[in-house]
């Protein structure tokens, strides 16, 4: 069953008259992205990099939230997952997200204490 495939991205604010205009407008929008993720690697601005949150450089939480949304936005538009129903698109964008917030805190934890035993050396426990 065929249907017309919607020529506009960012919920209807760039319209678009065929497919391939609109291929070559998300290629614009994700190169951007990247732009902007290869410009903050390169230049590496200071306020960024001394600055933290979570326990992280707020440059790294930069670069995970671009890479997030740039996969959001290729899952949305490539996969098509705006012409589906809301309960699918939920199960297939929000597992991922719980999936991957839940590595990002593991691997958070546990290199913290991988971090610790470098820095300040194996502590045993005496027990007796």
């Amino acid at each position: 069953m065929a249907h017309a495939h919607k020529l506009e991205i960012f919920r209807g604010l760039l319209k678009f008259k065929s497919n391939t205009q609109k291929i070559w407008g998300v290629l614009v929008f994700l190169t951007i992205v990247t732009g902007i993720e290869v410009a903050l690697g390169i230049s590496k601005p200071t306020v960024l990099t001394h600055n933290h949150v979570l326990g992280m450089k707020v440059l790294n939480w930069i670069f995970i939230i671009l890479t997030l949304v740039k996969a959001y936005y290729i899952a949305w538009d490539f996969m098509h997952l705006r012409d589906e129903k809301s309960s699918l698109r939920r199960a297939i964008v929000w597992t991922p997200v719980f999936l991957v917030a839940y590595l990002v805190f593991i691997l958070l934890v546990e290199g913290n204490y991988i971090h610790n035993v470098i820095q300040d050396g194996f502590m045993t426990w005496d027990f007796n």
